[in-house]
């Protein structure tokens, strides 16, 4: 009230002639200064990226940069205001004061906003997250596309927009940190012979690494495992490709495809459930005209 009483004081004494342009300065270089110092971050970020080889290292200069831009841009806004405040001849230690006490009531009831706040800092800091991985938070599974003050913007293969508070996150899966592993599961009949059927996977996937448009994915040769387990249809043989961070679904279709093409090639069957189905009395009495009618078929044969 103190403040509003100063202010309606000013008025009436014919003081409250604001200095229009000095504001309007204010405003004019906090406008100059938030684009300079998001021009100069930029800048700064992709001098840095351009120096480093890693994309994992690239991925959290650019995280950082952009989390740098929202801090900075509050503490511009936040000094403009005051110095505004001071312009209109407003004491702001009573500002700051009633904050301060202020801060304690609001403080029990922003405590998630604190949570959120504390959480995402050590979620930068620890490099669990950056913008671009794929990850899977709870049952959301999808790209970072930004990574702010409070809040993690997640993305999903379907186009929706997650926007998940960093205080509500409790175990994150990162599918795209540091490397990545393509896992498959190839099923073929009982009657192969498995140990022929591991050395034409192998062969498969190593054609692949020497392939000119998937060299650069791939890591190390696949790793077949072997038999993993018994099917009702037939026999299970798992293994993995390790691969660069995002590359690994890539690898996989292709993998899959070129899998698929060499065991038609070779006559390696993939076994597939097949179905009888059954009609009661209405099957009998198909199959009875269906006989009937091969009858007479052979019969108008005989003329």
């Amino acid at each position: 009230m103190d403040i509003f009483e100063q202010l309606l004081s000013e008025m009436a004494q014919g003081g409250w002639m604001v200095p229009v342009l000095r504001i309007s300065l204010i405003v004019l270089f906090t406008t100059l200064t938030i684009a300079l110092s998001h021009w100069l971050i930029e800048r700064f970020s992709k001098l840095v990226s351009s120096g480093i080889r890693s994309q994992e290292a690239q991925k959290r200069a650019k995280t950082l940069s952009r989390i740098l831009k929202s801090v900075i841009y509050i503490l511009i806004l936040l000094v403009s205001l005051m110095l505004i405040l001071s312009e209109l001849k407003i004491d702001i230690k009573p500002i700051i004061a009633a904050a301060g006490v202020g801060g304690i009531a609001i403080g029990f009831g922003a405590q998630n906003l604190i949570k959120d706040l504390i959480s995402g800092f050590f979620l930068l800091l620890e490099d669990q997250i950056r913008v671009g991985d794929v990850v899977k938070i709870g049952d959301t599974t999808g790209e970072v596309v930004d990574i702010r003050l409070r809040v993690l913007l997640l993305r999903d293969l379907s186009g929706n927009l997650h926007i998940i508070p960093h205080g509500n996150i409790a175990q994150v899966t990162n599918m795209t940190h540091s490397y990545s592993y393509w896992l498959f599961d190839f099923t073929i009949a009982y009657k192969e012979d498995v140990e022929r059927v591991i050395k034409v996977i192998k062969e498969v996937a190593e054609e692949m690494r020497n392939d000119p448009g998937f060299k650069d994915d791939i890591l190390e040769p696949a790793e077949v495992f072997g038999l993993d387990r018994f099917e009702e249809s037939g026999v299970i043989i798992r293994g993995r490709v390790k691969t660069k961070p995002m590359t690994q679904w890539r690898v996989g279709r292709e993998l899959n495809l070129r899998i698929k093409n060499r065991f038609d090639a070779l006559g390696i069957e993939i076994p597939f459930p097949h179905r009888t189905i059954y009609f009661g009395n209405l099957s009998k009495n198909l199959v009875e005209s269906n006989y009937q009618i091969k009858e007479e078929s052979d019969e108008n044969k005989e003329f």
